[in-house]
């Protein structure tokens, strides 16, 4: 089976996640993409706002939606990182991957500007061995101003948003809306969105 792999803070998961995971499954005829909550991301100054059971339900919620709203099967939640804890390395992940899974493909999928940064990860050379990689860009990106890395083998397919892709949102943007009561209607899932307000999250600290 072909799988793409969508790792992140998830806090909260939006609307570009999902649709970047459906793009990239389109474009590269993925057969399923894991969407894959980060216990703590590496290479983040700061920790998540909330918990990653809270994050996980978060993603439930949101894959439900679509799947009953628009019959979307292929993505699926993977909790992987959040049972391992610890800080969450691409590489002991894609290892795993490839123990539990070993008659499947994997691509790991990032931002064009996460790739530009791919060298600074924990074993870059791993990396390129374990998984193919698709790259997104945000509406307006300029894939000629990427310096990509130097890693051999790396092996990268880009993936161009839609026209009206809604790419551009980001979870700090939404926590900053929310800890100001502004209002975050289409850029999450409905039933995020009430899991939200059910639960007090990301009120001003």
């Amino acid at each position: 089976m072909r799988i793409g792999i969508l790792g992140g803070s998830f806090d909260p998961v939006h609307r570009g996640h999902l649709g970047v995971a459906r793009a990239v499954a389109d474009a590269l005829s993925l057969e399923r993409v894991l969407l894959m909550p980060a216990a703590q991301a590496p290479l983040r100054d700061a920790g998540v706002r909330a918990a990653g059971a809270i994050r996980a339900a978060m993603l439930r919620l949101a894959l439900a939606e679509l799947a009953e709203r628009e019959a979307e099967q292929r993505l699926e939640l993977d909790e992987t990182e959040l049972r391992r804890g610890g800080v969450s390395y691409t590489a002991d992940t894609l290892r795993a991957l490839r123990v539990a899974r070993p008659e499947d493909s994997f691509t790991w999928i990032v931002g064009a500007d996460q790739l530009a940064r791919l060298g600074s990860w924990r074993e870059p050379a791993e990396l390129a061995r374990l998984a193919d990689w698709a790259a997104y860009a945000r509406p307006g990106f300029d894939w000629d101003a990427l310096s990509a890395p130097a890693i051999p083998g790396l092996r990268v397919q880009r993936v161009e948003p839609a026209a009206g892709a809604l790419w551009d949102v980001s979870s700090s943007e939404i926590r900053s809306r929310l800890g100001r009561g502004e209002s975050v209607a289409g850029l999450l899932p409905d039933k995020v969105i009430e899991y939200i307000r059910e639960n007090g999250l990301y009120r001003p600290q």
